[in-house]
């Protein structure tokens, strides 16, 4: 018992000075920073007063919008890379793992500047929207990669003998696959497939390297051009408005992730 209470004892003292060196730390910050200038440099509120409405109005509407477009044109793209990498055909299956490979050792910005730069002066084709939509393009090209081996995973996961009901009562195997396979793979998926939207959501951040018009920045852009000219110049306070809202949109997914995974480790 006495050893217990040693041990015990022990481990509150190693606690204790955890505590105590964490409290010895934060009060260093507090006693060193210059909190003036932090808030000059960081909150300067002043300066956001004029064209905060940007960041909203024009930021956030352009990030959700080149968000919602990457995202559904790579998920219908995936479904179509996810069912070529099952396909019987290999050379169906050496094209879409080829390209699943490439987009996803490529870095996300690399495709966004390839779409952006590279693909109009090589085709003469510039993709509609302005710097925006070559990179909800380049985005749409880089989550089809990722999706189409979730989508991959989650058919696999769904039982054979389900799709060999299906077949036994006469369906064709493109009814079985609609009506009865992909359902069910999408209701294991919805996690991952949440958390590729949340990737996506911050991702839209690296079209700010092709440049846009007024109209057509999305936030990242619109808080750089705020730090770069305006009452707010000289200041970092754009960003971390920027940063503010990017949370604001992203939190409640990452939430809605964790509570669909609870609910189906529940279901299982």
């Amino acid at each position: 018992m006495s050893m217990q209470l040693t041990v015990r004892q022990r481990r509150l003292a190693r606690q204790l000075v955890l505590y105590v060196v964490l409290i010895a730390v934060l009060a260093w910050v507090v006693a060193s920073v210059d909190w003036t200038k932090v808030q000059q440099t960081f909150f300067n509120v002043d300066g956001l007063k004029h064209n905060w409405h940007d960041l909203i109005l024009t930021g956030v509407k352009n990030t959700i919008i080149c968000t919602a477009a990457a995202f559904v044109g790579g998920l219908a793209f995936a479904i179509v890379l996810a069912l070529m990498k099952l396909s019987d055909v290999a050379v169906y299956r050496w094209l879409a793992t080829g390209y699943i490979e490439l987009f996803r050792g490529l870095p996300a910005l690399v495709t966004i500047l390839l779409v952006g730069f590279g693909v109009p002066i090589a085709f003469g084709w510039t993709p509609p929207g302005g710097g925006l939509g070559s990179g909800a393009v380049g985005l749409i090209l880089v989550a089809a990669a990722y999706m189409a081996e979730t989508l991959r995973a989650g058919i696999q996961a769904v039982p054979k003998g389900q799709t060999e009901a299906a077949r036994s009562l006469g369906m064709s195997p493109t009814k079985t696959m609609v009506s009865i396979v992909l359902p069910q793979a999408f209701r294991v998926i919805i996690p991952p497939l949440t958390n590729e939207l949340v990737l996506l959501i911050k991702d839209t951040s690296l079209i700010a390297v092709l440049g846009s018009t007024v109209n057509g920045r999305e936030l990242t852009n619109v808080a750089r051009d705020m730090l770069t000219s305006g009452p707010s110049s000289g200041t970092s306070t754009s960003l971390i408005m920027a940063a503010f809202l990017y949370l604001a949109i992203t939190l409640p997914l990452t939430q809605l992730v964790a509570w669909l995974e609870r609910r189906q480790r529940r279901a299982r």
